[in-house]
């Protein structure tokens, strides 16, 4: 009993190494290279410990947050990465990703799959705290990354300032202070031209 439930869960931990090899719009900073789902989920996780006191929600559970940004990618191995801007690709995200997280939860001991099943929805239906506040994470991450790799993902077709405000406004209701950082990340760009109107 024990072996077997070992056995599924080194499967899960194999088959989800796969994330490093999803790659998103964002490059590292200093590279050409795309960033990974795994080094941004790492990235959010250090950032939950870091920023956590910047949070509007003060008593959140921050090991629930850890835990939602570091599995809430997991489904883009099979789903992909879906790139924010590009409406098209949004159509039958969802689907994809309900898909993705049936094959790949169940892979798990019964008792950990529901664990993971809920703190992936929690996580997409932001309703919670916690899932606010990851949520403000995953947006403010590739703004940072953008900030300083010249706006690599903002320069791409069809992404202006008002997509990138709209994109990241949710930071303002749960985390004011990293908002009023991003702002000035903004509007710098589009002083710069790197933002289009």
């Amino acid at each position: 009993m024990v072996m077997e439930r070992l056995a599924k869960q080194l499967d899960f931990i194999v088959e989800v190494d796969k994330l490093k090899k999803v790659y998103r719009q964002n490059v590292v900073i200093g590279t050409q290279r795309q960033e990974n789902d795994a080094e941004h989920s790492w990235h959010l996780a250090l950032m939950a410990l870091l920023l956590s006191e910047y949070a509007r929600d003060k008593d959140l559970d921050l090991f629930r947050v850890v835990k939602m940004v570091l599995i809430h990618d997991l489904v883009e191995i099979d789903a992909g990465d879906t790139f924010c801007y590009d409406e098209a690709a949004h159509e039958d995200k969802e689907e994809r990703e309900l898909a993705a997280a049936e094959r790949i939860f169940n892979l798990l001991p019964e008792d950990q799959a529901q664990e993971m099943w809920e703190l992936w929805r929690e996580f997409e239906e932001g309703k919670t705290p916690e899932a606010r506040f990851a949520n403000s994470l995953d947006r403010f991450q590739p703004l940072l990354l953008n900030h300083h790799t010249r706006a690599h993902t903002w320069t791409k077709p069809g992404v202006t300032r008002e997509k990138v405000l709209q994109r990241n406004g949710l930071i303002a209701e749960n985390a004011p202070a990293l908002w009023e950082y991003a702002q000035k990340v903004i509007d710098q760009a589009w002083e710069e031209g790197y933002l289009r109107d």
